[in-house]
């Protein structure tokens, strides 16, 4: 029985707006991409928080393929974000391919007619040949199970869910969490509201943003010449790759470097911040890099307004009016902010249901056992799957780096494939393994691993006190893999 598919994508954010782009290169252009909010983006559509920003500079958070000379700012809002996947997704003809408001339940491998069985709300499936979760590495968001939180009588708004409707003027605020979110939400916050208490667990180092709008001119010079837009994305992407490759993933190498980046997060803080007390409650104990930095600019001098609480006692329980700390302390609030980030190792790897060959389910397999994928893409036992957020994937810290080097392993793939006159792939056993030993002992050398990240709580550990998230190898690296892995770390044809 021949698939209604060729493919079947899930997700539209920038993960599957480029897998969508690879298919067509491979000339599979029959696919749907589904969507289950209202609208494509990702995580740039379902977040609207006030302060919404990128937190990588505009060059190098796009593809490299398709620039966008006409960014404002160094760190583009997030507005323009949304923007920027609506024209890709145009320019590409992927919108008439995809359908929001579709929820995706879950996929199952059919092997005697080798595609996916994909299942969505309401009953409907689909059959595809291929399967392709792009869900994101930050799409299902956590809210911690605060005793007495059902029970608080004023507003609630997660930061994946904002109220754009509700009028934050004078109102008796709480934000709980101080990551990366809350880096950019608070200092928003402090200018509307009358009273804001910040609810910290874990501080988070911070480091100077060097933001500013770019010119007219220099824009006019992006679209004119290109080259000088990929000379900007290059030398930004070598910063970066000197302060995640050198710094956090050759920890042990190049301790002085972390060492430097703590101490410019160190001399950020104290410029910021007056109070003494306040400035030893914000500064982490864990080494730079066991979670992931932050920029801005504006987050620590937020605590200098006398309006604004930081609040380091654990929440005990919540009240109809307010929350109240282990040692006994009442906070009174009418409006309580949520940013407290994602559930990444619970539900997001991966975000549905996948059984694969052998009714092996992927989400307990990689819970019971190790948190893995070949290349950060493919897993043994699930032909016809790659995972566009996986293990051992994350490659520097723009996420497009990761979303390019998974085309370009596509296109090998699909390409050795299709010449082969065949139309199922499955990684093979030795690969896999050989892979994870190799990230596994990379990582050995990491500040994960080398350095003292016992306070961090960061997501980058799962439940195995693995960091099997980043790929510890540099974004060359990555890259030179995709368009080189042996090809014979597959096999072709029909599966076993």
């Amino acid at each position: 029985m021949a698939p209604q598919w060729d493919a079947v994508v899930v997700g539209a954010g920038f993960g599957g707006i480029g897998a969508g782009i690879e298919l067509d290169r491979l000339g599979l252009h029959d696919f749907v991409i589904l969507e289950r909010e209202d609208d494509l983006g990702g995580t740039w559509h379902v977040n609207r928080y006030p302060g919404l920003a990128v937190d990588i500079a505009s060059v190098t958070y796009s593809y490299s393929f398709e620039p966008n000379p006409s960014w404002s700012r160094l760190f583009a809002p997030g507005a323009e974000l949304k923007k920027y996947a609506e024209h890709v997704a145009v320019k590409y003809d992927l919108r008439r391919r995809m359908r929001f408001g579709t929820v995706v339940e879950g996929a199952r491998w059919d092997a005697g007619n080798e595609q996916w069985v994909v299942t969505v709300a309401g009953g409907e499936t689909l059959t595809a040949r291929y399967l392709l979760t792009a869900t994101g590495f930050l799409s299902q968001p956590y809210t911690p199970p605060f005793p007495g939180i059902e029970s608080f009588a004023g507003k609630i708004i997660h930061t994946t869910a904002w109220d754009d409707d509700y009028d934050l003027t004078d109102r008796r605020a709480a934000v709980i969490g101080t990551g990366a979110t809350a880096v950019q939400l608070v200092p928003e916050v402090a200018e509307r509201v009358a009273e804001l208490t910040v609810f910290q667990r874990t501080p988070i180092w911070v480091v100077p943003k060097v933001d500013a709008p770019i010119p007219g001119v220099v824009r006019g010079l992006f679209a004119k010449v290109p080259l000088t837009q990929k000379a900007a994305r290059l030398v930004n992407t070598g910063m970066l790759e000197a302060l995640m490759v050198v710094g956090v993933l050759h920890y042990a190498q190049a301790k002085p470097v972390n060492s430097a980046a703590a101490a410019l997060a160190r001399a950020h803080l104290y410029a910021q911040v007056r109070d003494p007390e306040t400035r030893a409650k914000l500064t982490p104990h864990y080494d730079f890099g066991c979670k992931r930095p932050t920029f801005s600019n504006t987050y620590f001098k937020t605590f200098n307004q006398p309006h604004v609480h930081l609040e380091t006692n654990p929440i005990d329980h919540v009240e109809p009016d307010g929350i109240v700390t282990a040692d006994g302390h009442k906070t009174e609030i009418d409006t309580l902010l949520l940013a407290t980030g994602f559930n990444l190792w619970d539900v997001n790897f991966p975000a549905i249901e996948i059984i694969g060959r052998d009714g092996v389910d992927l989400g307990k397999f990689w819970r019971d056992n190790r948190f893995q994928a070949y290349e950060g893409i493919t897993v043994p036992k699930f032909p016809n799957f790659l995972s566009l957020n996986s293990p051992y994937s994350y490659s520097g810290l723009s996420y497009f780096t990761t979303i390019e080097a998974q085309m370009k392993h596509m296109g090998r793939l699909f390409t050795e494939m299709l010449r082969r006159g065949e139309h199922t792939f499955e990684v093979t056993e030795r690969a896999n393994a050989e892979f994870l030993d190799r990230v596994t002992a990379k990582l050995g050398s990491s500040v994960f691993y080398g350095g003292d990240c016992a306070t961090a709580r960061s997501y980058y550990f799962n439940q195995h006190g693995e960091a099997a998230l980043l790929r510890p190898t540099s974004t060359t690296n990555a890259h030179r893999e995709a368009v080189t892995f042996p090809l014979d770390d597959y096999t072709y044809g029909r599966t076993a």
